[in-house]
């Protein structure tokens, strides 16, 4: 087809009346066109990219021959991915315009050359430089050399092309060990920039690890060593075996299929999978959902396997690489290690390539002597070859061995090198064949906001994240973390715990009482006393419990920790708890975990540790607790200045729960506060301060009640980017509100500065002191992410007896003024809030309020339930 249209092309610039620009426009669209409909109906990728790099060498050619004059001292050169043959949909069209020494003489017919291409609609990257001008572009600059190996010649001096491609070679400027050198240094800078994984949730499908630029590298450094023309020549000279290459072709198919897909949806040159794209891709490739993964799921998780493919590929090739480059396969003597396993060049290999064959046990026992010897950088490439031909032998048989059993073990109760072990171990694909129920999370997404990390790389970083515990230097991260790892009896039963706390994810039902069954079946094939299988079993089980106890309940409370500390039982159990959900939660999403989370998970321990210590059988009396607080209160008070009636006065104008969810601190400088600024409250009280107990900034208000008064603190909380943590609404009995938020800056850090608590402190007394000026706008944007997750508002009651209160548990799409309209639909209802917990999971918002009328009662009225959540629902879904 696009002969076709070359073809019309031709006879349109050969008919006078037919303007060029417009010819030239109509054969750019027709050709777009005609590469989408043959994509739609399913031809080859490979054919395609290359047709598209054909007809635009054709149109060029016709517009080169427009202005250059035959024999003119220029060449039309493709450079970069137009060089190989390659373009997508949306790639830029890099060409050099090469001149003679001379290129004054041709700069207007050049001019108008660029111009024409940009008029008819190309994305043109072009350059115009001589031949000792790219000569000397190139010797101070990898990328520029890079460009320049990947030149096609379209048109014009052909001998001026020769000369080019003569200068820059190998033997005039960037030598193959500078080169890969260079081009080494700059994947592994490229690669810090993605995290080192190829595991983002929007990844970028051309420079994230595994991605197109690793294959790219790899045949940079094979043309300007080798000669290599294509990446089959690899194979012919030993680099690549028949296999591999397949593996390699396949996985570039694969990305290029996402690519162009990616290209003709957002017709433009875009190469990041947005979530914006991610759901329209699934379906254009043929993906649908299932009753336990969405179709948008199985996609990503075919695109990560690919590029751990991809990039375990990389690592061999350019390990290889760098044996016969930089070392000139000057290895030097191997060192023994043992009857299995020699060091060469700091990496481990086989004695020989039998050795897997013989003795399957070995893929196991390698990453034993890596830990044993930290000295060594890795696996020798032609060793990771073996292990991935051999890796098949890891079956039942296998996994029934006592000896492989106590292998794995052994890896696990190592003093150091166990995160290294596992992430070696998974990308070798050894993870996965050894504990079958593994290779189901490898690259497994959940498409949501909260989890950033497919199930697999997530499980990983949470056992570093255990493993820093055990860490002398790193103690000042988590104190309390690193205090209790060090009382641990079995470290390694905690790293089990993590492996398998995760593992049944989308395999439908709870995958939390799934995967315990899968830890105790592995628990008991590794001869784990039932003890240690039991303990394993019931932290992989209740691996949510913490977190979503300290983040949904009123942790101040004591019947909540009674019973948390119940379900516990012991103190063993809650150690390993506590630092396998610490470890959890900065694995999910590091950006979402905060010094608010830490705070509540330490204060939760540390409670539920207090109850464990006086025995379940006796519960904290709230009286006594609550007596307790005033007590110590009234001494710090007494420091202050404050004794005697007004102290008293003021307390009995507060409710129990007041005291009950305060720390003796924060009473006696809440009301310290309120006592100094005397009864006059026109002017709204307005402090600010670190809490005490860390974690969060604490914002204290004292203002005369009214209606809508959370609804615009909220509302001005928000204009000034601050995320409130919690809330604690408390209103005196001469209605007097002193009212507490926990809030942080929108990076998740405490406000840090004078001058920004300055700005807090004026915004809120003076919109607060003004009423009737209530403004609720928004001013906050949405989050790009957020606009692609549809997710319902639920809203259920539930009545505390034991409090007098009711409460509402809010699930919905989290966004920039949820409270603010969550506080209006109060205020119009005439309901009083009594305090409010805040969690945010990636997209969703979960937030618990406890609420109850003018009198202080619950609210029981079904009907005025009903219409409260009437009129969130309207608020929020507006």
């Amino acid at each position: 087809m696009s002969h076709n249209l070359v073809a019309m092309l031709d006879e349109r610039l050969a008919d006078g009346d037919c303007p060029p620009l417009e010819g030239f426009k109509h054969c750019i669209r027709a050709g777009a066109e005609d590469l989408a409909r043959r994509f739609h109906a399913g031809e080859r990728v490979e054919q395609l990219v290359r047709d598209r790099a054909d007809f635009i060498d054709a149109v060029l050619c016709r517009a080169w021959d427009l202005f250059l004059p035959a024999g003119s001292e220029a060449a039309l050169i493709a450079v970069g991915g137009y060089g190989r043959g390659e373009l997508h949909p949306a790639s830029d069209v890099d060409v050099l315009i090469l001149t003679g020494p001379d290129p004054e003489v041709l700069a207007s017919p050049i001019e108008r050359f660029v111009i024409l291409l940009w008029d008819m609609g190309l994305e043109i990257g072009h350059s115009v430089r001589s031949v000792p001008q790219c000569v000397a572009e190139a010797q101070g600059d990898v990328t520029v050399i890079t460009n320049l190996l990947e030149t096609r010649h379209i048109r014009g001096d052909a001998a001026l092309y020769e000369e080019l491609c003569v200068a820059v070679g190998p033997d005039q400027i960037w030598p193959s060990d500078a080169y890969f050198s260079a081009k080494l240094t700059e994947q592994e800078g490229r690669h810090r920039k993605f995290d080192d994984t190829a595991y983002n949730l929007e990844p970028n499908i051309k420079e994230n690890p595994g991605g197109l630029r690793d294959i790219q590298i790899i045949g940079w450094v094979a043309k300007r060593h080798f000669g290599a023309r294509t990446m089959q020549d690899l194979v012919g000279h030993g680099f690549l075996t028949e296999h591999e290459y397949r593996d390699l072709m396949a996985g570039q198919t694969h990305l290029w299929q996402i690519r162009f897909a990616l290209h003709l949806l957002t017709r433009r040159h875009e190469d990041r999978l947005l979530f914006d794209y991610q759901r329209a891709l699934a379906t254009e490739l043929g993906y649908q959902d299932d009753r336990n993964n969405l179709a948008v799921e199985q996609f990503m998780q075919d695109y990560y396997r690919t590029v751990m493919r991809l990039n375990r590929l990389n690592e061999m090739l350019l390990q290889l690489f760098r044996e016969a480059i930089v070392l000139k396969n000057d290895l030097g003597p191997p060192l023994p290690i043992n009857r299995r396993f020699q060091a060469r060049n700091g990496y481990v290999e086989v004695v020989d390539n039998g050795i897997f064959a013989r003795k399957p046990l070995a893929m196991l026992e390698i990453f034993l002597v890596l830990q044993q010897h930290p000295e060594l950088h890795g696996v020798r490439a032609s060793t990771i070859r073996l292990i991935r031909a051999h890796r098949h032998l890891i079956d039942d048989r296998f996994r029934q061995d006592i000896k492989a059993r106590s292998l794995f073990m052994e890896i696990l109760r190592q003093p150091t090198g166990i995160t290294k072990a596992l992430q070696r171990m998974n990308r070798y694909g050894i993870l996965a064949r050894y504990i079958p129920a593994f290779g189901n999370i490898v690259g497994r997404m959940q498409y949501d906001l909260f989890h950033v990390y497919t199930v697999d790389e997530h499980t990983l970083r949470l056992i570093r994240n255990l493993r820093r515990f055990s860490v002398p230097q790193l103690t000042n991260e988590f104190p309390l973390c690193s205090r209790t790892f060090e009382c641990l009896p079995k470290p390694h039963l905690l790293y089990l715990a993590g492996l398998f706390h995760d593992i049944a994810k989308g395999r439908g039902g709870d995958h939390s009482l799934l995967g315990a069954r899968d830890a105790w079946d592995f628990c008991k094939l590794h001869e784990l006393s039932d003890y240690d299988a039991r303990l394993v079993t019931w932290l992989v089980e209740k691996h949510l419990l913490m977190s979503m106890t300290a983040q949904r309940k009123d942790i101040e409370d004591p019947e909540v920790v009674q019973a948390f500390a119940a379900e516990v039982g012991d103190f063993n159990r809650l150690s390993y708890l506590y630092l396998l959900t610490v470890a959890d939660m900065r694995a999910t999403n590091p950006k979402r975990w905060n010094s608010w989370k830490n705070s509540l998970l330490s204060q939760l321990y540390t409670s539920a540790r207090n109850t464990l210590a006086r025995g379940l059988d006796r519960p904290q009396d709230q009286d006594i607790l609550v007596a307790q607080k005033q007590t110590e209160a009234r001494a710090l008070l007494a420091r202050q200045g404050h004794v005697g009636d007004a102290v008293t006065d003021l307390w009995r104008s507060l409710t129990f729960d007041y005291f009950l969810q305060s720390t003796p601190e924060e009473i006696a400088w809440q009301t310290g506060l309120v006592l100094d600024s005397g009864d006059d409250l026109s002017q709204p009280l307005v402090e600010i301060r670190s809490a005490p107990r860390g974690g969060a900034t604490e914002i204290f208000l004292c203002v005369n009640d009214r209606d809508n008064l959370f609804a615009h603190s909220t509302a001005l909380l928000d204009q000034l980017a601050l995320t409130v943590q919690a809330a604690r609404i408390q209103t005196a009995d001469h209605g007097c509100a002193m009212n507490t938020f926990f809030v942080l800056e929108e990076d998740g850090s405490l406000v840090s500065s004078p001058a920004r608590e300055e700005e807090i402190i004026m915004t809120l007394r003076v919109g607060l002191s003004e009423p009737d000026s209530f403004d609720a706008a928004v001013t906050r944007r949405v989050p790009r992410q957020l606009k692609h997750f549809d997710i319902p508002v639920e809203i259920l009651f539930d009545q505390d007896e034991t409090n007098q209160r009711t409460e509402l548990r809010l699930r919905s799409c989290d966004r920039p003024g949820l409270l603010c309209r969550v506080g209006q639909a109060f205020a119009e209802h005439g309901v009083r809030l009594n305090n409010a917990r805040i969690a945010t999971l990636g997209a969703v918002a979960e937030d618990t309020f406890h609420l109850t009328d003018h009198e202080n009662r619950p609210i029981t009225d079904p009907d005025q339930l009903a219409e409260l959540a009437k009129s969130i629902r309207e608020r929020l879904t507006a």
